[in-house]
């Protein structure tokens, strides 16, 4: 029965261009639209409102007088909160002409996701000289789509669709799905509309000179196994500016949790401050743990790696999301063998759907497995998590599921044997490549080729280096020093092994995967700066990597590129073939910080900082065009990426940690900072309420005499400050 389905990839074949996208998110429901705020009504597109997998409203237009109103300006830097002016084009009425720009039109967008509701606050204002009859129509469209038949538009079953209607002045949407599970989309409107259409409304609005005027608007989402409980009932339009307060409050809060930082580079502040509003906007909550949902439309939902790696990017800023991600993610670690979603005993999930298709069983994402890395990201996040905190309570907490991992490790992860951790698909559903570049023309050969399963990433060996090193580090501490040892053994093993077997000589780099048959992959790929970050690169090769990479066929001008310009699959428009990734590249700045290559990873700052300039509200996205800066002054937009993504918005504040030389040593009740580096148009950087152990730390960092000081300004706590210059 299963063999008919086919792969879902993750991949850029997806619906519509979303680059411009504005965007907004609170809990669980998120709106996507055009930039003048509308969704369009025809062709396939991922505009639209979401909520738990599911497109509840995939068309939403407006028009005054029957003409489309033309967009001045729109903002979503909040997060939550979009605004947009919008004015008139001259246009006829059936009394008179309204020339252009006479309507000034100040649309503003609420979400709020504990009802969950979509708040809208229309004001029409007249600066003509002359009273206008102005008439507005709004039109809807609903079609409950799965989130994955939005992604990859194709003939699917569907449940039952109702038609729209009207009752008590509230036009209703309403969908029984498959999954037994009712689901609706109510429109309520103030004042009441004067025409009520089958799927719109139409307000005739008179406006006098200089007046202004409302139409408010709820759409509000429900679904339960009850249908009635997904009847629209009796409804008060919301004060709109307490819940804004509201929502500004959350946000303020969020960030006088997280360590601060105040630089005399404006836009390193704007930068960092988006950064983080950005990662509040993410944060989402499943049984009571918050993790980062990994991005916006598409992947609104708990990933194993994507997760993982934002918590980790974050530790600096605030450890206790990532200790409520790990347990979230051992609440679900695999527990038998299941080939259909790739599940295995102790295995880390790779994506958790809630979402009709998910609850079929069509898809095999609840939860799905087919990740090589999230497990070992799981043990690496312990490591550095207690690292910062200089406690063993939470490995201590999660003993057996970290014994689960690493047994895992050795009795699944090795697939033919060789003593790497490799992946070949078992789910006829699942993903091709299994390692974070995860579209199935991701991996490839000098020729052009794709590389033959087994597939034994670089990056991935690098990763069980750092999770052996680090559990050792752990069980040492905790009294288990057999253990310990057997793990640093094992770590010294792979290390040796890995330098002989993955090494490009004549590249200078280390390959991409091993493949069938233990043939590399011979491409230069940035996954090599991965290996700088998990300190498995002999120094002497992570000199030449690092020499590579800046090179000018990686390093595009504003980051490093996923492939090498001189390989065959080269793509600067490929999803992971050529495109910059900032998470990507923040990981290998580390790398370089790791192995003393502090200005390499000060310059990939630098070109990530000022791509994010030009990307609406400073904010980059999950990944653009690796097009070179000398070729196009500004950065080009990769046409579905999502934005507000985890670990893109995570990027900059992992980077600042980095270029600073932040190295946590919480069991000694120390902080080191090694080689600190500032770009050259910083003077200089205060960090405030970083967490080491127990204490909390302010620091100032200022360039002075060509140098870099590094002044205490408050410690509170038992902390001592090792300072490398």
């Amino acid at each position: 029965m299963l063999k008919d389905r086919a792969p879902i990839e993750k991949a850029a074949s997806l619906a519509g261009d979303i680059a411009n996208a504005v965007v907004v998110k609170d809990g669980d429901l998120c709106f996507v639209c055009d930039p003048d705020g509308t969704v369009p009504l025809d062709g396939p597109h991922g505009f639209g409102l979401y909520y738990r997998d599911c497109r509840y409203l995939n068309g939403y237009e407006f028009e005054l007088a029957g003409a489309r109103p033309l967009c001045l300006v729109a903002t979503a830097e909040d997060g939550y909160m979009a605004i947009f002016q919008l004015t008139n084009p001259e246009c006829r009425t059936e009394q008179a002409r309204i020339d252009r720009e006479t309507i000034g039109i100040k649309w503003e967008r609420l979400l709020d996701g504990t009802t969950p509701a979509l708040h809208e606050r229309l004001a029409f204002q007249n600066f003509g000289v002359d009273p206008v009859d102005l008439p507005v129509s709004i039109v809807f469209r609903a079609a409950f789509e799965d989130v994955f038949d939005v992604r990859e538009p194709k003939p699917a079953g569907a449940g039952t669709r109702r038609p729209p209607r009207w009752r008590n002045g509230v036009l209703c949407f309403h969908y029984e799905g498959r999954d037994e599970i009712h689901r609706s989309l109510s429109v309520h409107c103030e004042p009441q509309p004067d025409v009520e259409d089958e799927a719109g409304a139409t307000f005739y609005l008179r406006l006098a000179p200089q007046e202004r005027r409302e139409i408010l608007l709820s759409l509000v989402v429900k679904e339960s196994p009850d249908r009635c409980e997904t009847e629209p009932h009796r409804y008060h339009q919301p004060n709109r500016g307490q819940m804004q307060a509201r929502l500004r409050a959350a946000s303020d809060a969020w960030l006088a949790r997280e360590a601060r930082l105040l630089s005399d580079s404006l836009v390193v502040n704007r930068v960092m401050e988006q950064s983080q509003r950005a990662l509040h906007v993410l944060q989402s909550r499943l049984q009571d743990q918050s993790y980062f949902a990994a991005g916006v439309p598409w992947y609104v939902a708990l990933f194993g790696r994507d997760s993982l790696i934002t918590a980790l990017q974050t530790l600096a800023y605030d450890p206790d999301i990532a200790a409520q991600t790990l347990r979230l993610l051992a609440r679900h670690q695999g527990r038998r063998e299941d080939r259909w979603r790739e599940e295995e005993p102790g295995k880390i999930l790779h994506e958790l759907r809630t979402g009709e298709k998910a609850r079929l069983g069509e898809i095999p994402h609840a939860p799905y497995y087919g990740t090589i890395d999230a497990t070992l990201l799981f043990l690496i996040l312990i490591g550095r998590h207690a690292a910062w905190t200089g406690r063993l309570d939470l490995f201590k907490e999660l003993r057996s599921n970290i014994d689960a991992a690493l047994a895992w490790m050795t009795d699944y992860g090795d697939v033919n044997g060789d003593g790497y951790l490799e992946y070949r698909r078992t789910s006829e559903q699942g993903l091709e490549n299994q390692a974070w570049k995860d579209s199935k023309d991701a991996i490839v050969n000098v020729d052009g080729s794709l590389a033959t399963p087994p597939i034994a990433p670089v990056e991935v060996q690098a990763y069980a280096y750092e999770a052996m090193t680090g559990m050792a580090e752990l069980f040492r501490r905790a009294g288990e020093r057999d253990r310990a040892e057997r793990l640093s053994l094992d770590a010294a093993d792979l290390r040796t092994r890995f330098n002989r077997d993955f090494w490009l000589d004549d590249k200078g780099c280390y390959a991409l995967a091993l493949q069938a048959g233990g043939k590399p992959a011979a491409v230069v790929s940035s996954n090599a700066g991965h290996v700088l970050w998990c300190g498995i690169a002999d120094e002497a090769k992570a000199r030449r990597v690092a020499e590579c990479l800046m090179g000018e066929s990686m390093f595009s001008g504003w980051g490093i590129r996923t492939l090498s310009a001189d390989e065959r699959r080269y793509n600067p428009m490929g999803y992971h073939l050529g495109t910059v990734w900032p998470h990507d590249n923040s990981l290998i700045a580390a790398g370089f910080r790791r192995y003393g290559y502090g200005q390499a990873a000060a310059q990939i700052f630098s070109g990530l900082l000022e791509a994010a300039l030009r990307f609406d509200d400073h904010q980059l996205p999950e990944l653009f065009c690796g097009f070179s800066r000398r070729e196009y002054p500004v950065p080009v937009r990769y046409p579905v990426a999502c934005h507000p993504q985890a670990w893109a918005a995570a990027s900059i504040p992992y980077l600042i940690e980095t270029i600073l030389g932040l190295a946590p040593e919480a069991f000694e009740n120390r902080l080191r900072i090694a080689r600190p580096v500032l770009p050259e148009f910083v003077t200089f950087v205060e960090l405030h309420g970083v967490r080491v152990g127990q204490a909390k730390v302010d620091l100032r960092f200022e360039r002075s005499n060509g140098s870099i000081t590094v002044c205490p300004l408050k410690i509170e706590g038992p902390l001592d400050l090792v300072i490398e210059t």
